[in-house]
């Protein structure tokens, strides 16, 4: 049996010096716009091996700060699958006041739902924005959330909206680039609530840690 690499820290790292070697093999002249970007991007990157997310993920001005800020703050984060909350490193996120919930499998969710013949996504979106605080909404799978969310026209601090898939998907992330608010977005089909979950870990490791967290 062949011998291979099993501490995790080197795997990722390796991966990374990887997905750097690359990209400036097959794009030389490609540049990163800065750090925050070259982090969500090649996080993005390591956890589909797909260079596509080169040219395909969108950031509107300011959004890093915006999160980060939010996070500081103690937001809450709301994501449309139980998938993208587990994703996100929870841990990290509570150093810093912060939590993350999903609605999509609440009861009241499905009541609502079944009472408005809406999908379960849609009404997650409802239920979330009845609760105070600052919110930042995390999408990877529903277009139907994505859409549910700017009809109401509220202001959240930021969006991440990366839904995948051929019904609505890319139309979603299409107007959410161009509703004004501050977002992160994959153009075209791709996505997917991974995909949702790298962007905010990748934001989560370059800010400082938590008392009793990881450097």
């Amino acid at each position: 049996m062949s011998n291979y690499i099993q501490q995790p820290q080197q795997i990722e790292r390796n991966s990374f010096d990887i997905i750097s070697r690359l990209i400036f093999e097959s794009r030389p002249d490609y540049r990163f716009v800065d750090a925050d970007q070259e982090a969500v991007i090649k996080r993005v990157i390591h956890t589909t091996a797909d260079f596509d997310w080169l040219d395909i993920l969108y950031f509107s001005p300011d959004v890093f700060r915006l999160i980060r800020d939010g996070i500081l703050r103690g937001c809450t984060l709301y994501t449309d699958t139980t998938m993208a909350l587990s994703g996100i490193n929870k841990t990290r996120l509570a150093q810093y006041g912060s939590e993350c919930r999903c609605y999509v499998s609440d009861p009241r969710t499905i009541q609502m739902a079944k009472a408005q013949q809406i999908t379960r996504s849609m009404a997650a979106v409802d239920l979330a924005l009845q609760e105070s605080g600052e919110k930042i909404f995390v999408f990877g799978n529903a277009p139907t959330a994505l859409f549910r969310l700017m009809e109401h026209q509220s202001a959240p601090i930021a969006v991440v909206g990366v839904p995948v898939g051929f019904v609505g998907a890319e139309e979603s992330k299409h107007d959410l680039i161009n509703s004004g608010l501050s977002c992160i977005a994959a153009k075209g089909r791709k996505g997917g609530s991974n995909i949702a979950a790298a962007i905010i870990n990748a934001i989560l490791y370059r800010m400082p840690s938590g008392a009793g967290g990881e450097g």
